[in-house]
């Protein structure tokens, strides 16, 4: 399997999401929304896919006496944020797994240990989880009341759907919004939201408002 960019290691897991640790001189290569892998059996290809859905930056004692202090070099911050013990801490919540070949939007089986590496996805590898033709994964995001989730999935989109324009898929994104549409249509804030986001995110869709009754209020 080829390996693409490692961005850290898992602190800790369960059955639907993770925390990963990875330097804060790494915080320019995850980003909000981002899909990443985690490879757990090489022999079987089995390997974990995951959206991240958070990052934060943790403090220290350090930190807090240099934010009060006046006239701090940037020789001081440069080594504060190059030599820090504390990691920056990630957070995915798992929609998928491949194993032998076959991608599945279902929860993996089992979750990954601490300690696994995990990688930032390929074009190629975002392409092939993303174009199955019922977006499965979007559930596991959906369902999950303690993220952001219309900044989630606009931040995944505006990665994913230049990917797809690229690949002659130019309806995917407008399929996937229909398709949380359909998702939400029995939660009308959560789906207001969520188009709103979208709505900044300038996705250049066929007009938001055509694809709800009632247009965005």
């Amino acid at each position: 399997m080829t390996q693409t960019l490692q961005i850290g290691r898992l602190l800790r897991a369960n059955t639907s999401s993770c925390v990963v640790g990875c330097k804060v001189t790494q915080v320019e290569a995850p980003a909000l929304g981002s899909l990443v892998r985690i490879p757990i059996d090489e022999i079987a290809s089995f390997c974990v896919y995951g959206l991240i859905t958070d990052i934060h930056v943790e403090d220290d004692g350090l930190v807090r006496q240099l934010v009060t202090a006046e006239n701090v070099s940037e020789e001081v911050i440069l080594d504060n944020r190059n030599n820090r013990n504390v990691p920056l801490e990630i957070s995915v919540a798992f929609c998928g797994y491949k194993k032998d070949g076959k991608i599945s939007h279902l929860l993996p089986p089992r979750p990954p240990l601490t300690l696994d590496k995990i990688f930032l996805c390929s074009e190629h590898e975002i392409y092939e989880f993303t174009a199955l033709p019922l977006f499965g994964y979007f559930r596991h995001l959906l369902r999950n009341k303690d993220i952001p989730v219309g900044e989630v999935l606009a931040s995944h989109l505006q990665q994913t759907a230049p990917i797809h324009q690229s690949c002659d898929n130019t309806d995917w994104i407008n399929r996937a919004v229909k398709e949380l549409i359909t998702a939400l249509r029995d939660d009308y804030p959560v789906l207001i939201d969520v188009l709103r986001a979208l709505a900044d995110a300038d996705l250049q869709l066929s007009s938001i408002e055509t694809m709800i009754p009632g247009g965005l209020k």
